[in-house]
């Protein structure tokens, strides 16, 4: 009988699976419908309206405040104290700005974008009916040596939907938001879609309410409008609420990828949950990382830290922008293709990140306020 080496992979598998064995598995069905559901930053009505409907048997209050944010309290066993945990509901996306003679649109961006990956690329105008379009641009056929070999622009491209503009114009006008169509697949143990940034986060945070046992103080899961373009939503949540604690959910860069230099990787794709140490919007308090990291070692819950070197969440307004400032930190979702239609998340890391958020709520009473240890 020949033994196989026992190496730390091994182990950081083993426990990845005990951590999936004690869960159900991830719910497919509930995380395609939310990747699926148009909502980029401003326009975020429908995905919020879905959020409503699949969390109100489990939370105690809920309401949507002026800015779009919709707040869901848990009451806790102890009401001097508020946790705030954020996962924003918006997607990048378009918004019309133009529309020819000929019917074809013109558009700005909503969020940030690279635009070679618009070639080839459907969309969907949310109009007076929905109207799907696709992104048109100069064939290569026609371009001069010059234009082939100079990297594409936001304002080369346009939008074709087939339609006329007096039929167009029935339905659509400046200001219709303009949302990428692309199906959640499942590829592997991955899943795969446009928008897990950050509707996989939407997805963790519901699926951590509906778990929820005994909470040890005040509760506050706030799904955040226009994250994207500026962290806006949370900034009023967290100056509304004012929570002792926060946690910012979102996804983070896996550049796991053929080329990429062993400095650039930030997480790898299931290898756990990762514990985020600081992104361009905050440091997370030393304090909520050491929290953070007890818990993953006392439930036997695989992570990874994060450094996000560029790209800020909902953490920064979290920590700062309460009356008198949060000890914040943030759970964050490995993904692949980050701004495409293609992202991906391994369901491990999913799964894992439920198991972290949970037990990190429901434990809060025992958090260490000492800096030092």
């Amino acid at each position: 009988m020949r033994l196989t080496a026992f190496t730390a992979t091994n182990l950081t598998n083993i426990l990845i699976d005990l951590t999936i064995l004690f869960m159900q598995n991830v719910n497919i069905p509930l995380l395609k419908k939310i990747s699926e559901t148009p909502g980029i930053s401003g326009f975020e009505y429908q995905i919020r309206e879905l959020v409503k409907e699949e969390i109100k048997d489990f939370c105690d209050e809920m309401y949507t405040d002026a800015m779009g944010n919709l707040v869901v309290l848990k009451r806790g066993l102890d009401a001097s104290k508020n946790i705030l945990v954020a996962a924003h509901l918006d997607e990048i996306g378009f918004i019309v700005s133009y529309i020819d003679d000929k019917g074809f649109i013109k558009f700005q961006p909503v969020g940030g974008f690279d635009p070679k990956t618009l070639s080839s690329q459907r969309v969907i105008l949310h109009g007076k009916k929905d109207i799907t379009g696709v992104m048109g641009s100069k064939p290569i056929h026609i371009m001069s040596a010059e234009e082939k070999n100079v990297a594409p622009k936001l304002s080369d491209y346009f939008i074709d939907t087939g339609l006329p503009k007096e039929e167009l114009i029935k339905y659509i006008e400046i200001g219709t938001p303009v949302s990428r169509q692309r199906e959640l697949i499942e590829m592997g143990d991955c899943v795969c879609s446009k928008s897990l940034d950050n509707r996989v986060s939407v997805y963790i945070l519901i699926e951590t309410l509906k778990k929820l046992s005994s909470i040890p103080y005040n509760f506050y899961a706030v799904f955040t409008v226009q994250e994207e373009v500026g962290l806006r939503g949370a900034q009023v949540a967290a100056h509304n609420i004012n929570p002792d604690f926060a946690l910012g959910l979102d996804v983070t860069i896996a550049y796991d990828v053929p080329g990429a230099k062993p400095e650039e990787v930030c997480t790898k794709l299931g290898e756990g949950t990762a514990i985020k140490l600081m992104d361009s919007s905050a440091i997370a308090d030393i304090r909520m990382v050491k929290y953070l990291k007890s818990i993953a070692q006392q439930n036997q819950i695989v992570w990874q830290p994060e450094i996000l070197a560029a790209g800020g969440t909902d953490t920064g307004p979290l920590q700062r922008n309460g009356k008198s400032g949060a000890i914040a930190g943030a759970i964050s979702i490995p993904a692949r293709h980050i701004h495409q239609v293609v992202e991906i998340c391994h369901k491990k890391d999913i799964m894992g990140s439920i198991l972290l958020l949970k037990a990190s709520i429901e434990n809060l009473n025992q958090f260490n306020y000492n800096w030092t240890n």
